[in-house]
């Protein structure tokens, strides 16, 4: 793992004990390509083993935080997996499922899991892949101009692979933001507590740096031991076993619109507005 070498992903360290982690494929709007997610996932791992770090913040460069995963991603680029999941190969829904356990449920759990407090620091569309890159946080600093958006049912699935829809918006304001694609302003967000903290766009990154510092001086073993207390009471609640169990649901969507459309996805909800190539390019 060289950090010095990511090519879509900027690592940087701020007074010693912070690490600012930047999506950087601003010509696609930061579209998850297998490289960014690999990627993210080495500097995120960087940041954990870094006894320095106390805090981490996970931002965009360009106009949005996130456009999703990126659909026209023809790159030829190889990873040795993080988890245990095999098969990536394997014919029919094997395969496929295989490869989305390891790329973004198994992932996103890792990256939840990351024992030192997170922060999202999100401006602009944040569009269904984007989601989890959010949501894995343990912190939102949001812009005022910010959108959440899951288009993904429109595509004939259940909603993006880290089902966390319930437990960041509550179950009715999920189920509308599942049923018609609408966004969810920063206000909204705020308002049913997804969101911590809106700022103007250009206070964005000081504003996020600031609670960053409040956070750093506190004890190290101190936020670790919040973070596990506060994380072990989703998964009693049946967070852990909700994600599961809607990822099986995602797989079955999958299988469906192959034996349908030949294609991962519901043509027909492909065909939603999202940002162009000037705004991004992807789920």
């Amino acid at each position: 793992m060289d950090i010095d070498s990511l090519q879509t992903i900027a690592y940087e360290v701020i007074d010693g004990n912070i690490a600012r982690i930047t999506l950087d494929r601003p010509q696609v709007r930061n579209a998850q390509s297998r490289r960014l997610i690999y990627e993210l996932n080495d500097a995120l791992t960087a940041a954990a083993f870094d006894d320095d770090i106390k805090v981490v913040i996970l931002a965009g460069n360009g106009p949005h935080f996130s456009s999703g995963h990126d659909q026209k991603d023809v790159e030829a680029f190889h990873a040795t997996p993080v988890g245990i999941t095999g098969g990536f190969s394997k014919p029919g829904t094997e395969g496929p499922m295989a490869y989305e356990e390891e790329v973004f449920l198994n992932m996103c759990r890792r990256w939840q899991q990351l024992p030192k407090p997170t922060i999202a620091q999100v401006h602009g569309k944040t569009i269904a892949g984007g989601l989890m890159l959010a949501w894995v946080c343990d912190l939102i600093v949001a812009s005022d101009d910010a959108s959440f958006i899951d288009i993904t049912v429109g595509m004939g699935v259940n909603g993006v692979e880290w089902f966390a829809h319930p437990w960041e918006l509550g179950m009715r304001k999920a189920k509308e933001m599942l049923f018609t694609g609408e966004p969810v302003s920063a206000a909204d967000a705020y308002r049913l507590g997804m969101v911590n903290r809106i700022v103007p766009r250009d206070e964005l990154p000081g504003a996020t740096l600031a609670l960053a510092r409040t956070i750093a001086a506190r004890s190290a073993f101190g936020l670790k031991l919040a973070k596990l207390s506060c994380n072990q009471t989703l998964d009693a609640q049946g967070f852990w076993t909700a994600q599961q169990a809607a990822f099986s649901l995602q797989t079955l969507g999958h299988s469906n619109n192959r034996l349908r459309f030949g294609t991962s996805g519901d043509p027909s909800g492909m065909q939603v507005k999202r940002p162009s190539q000037s705004e991004g390019n992807a789920q």
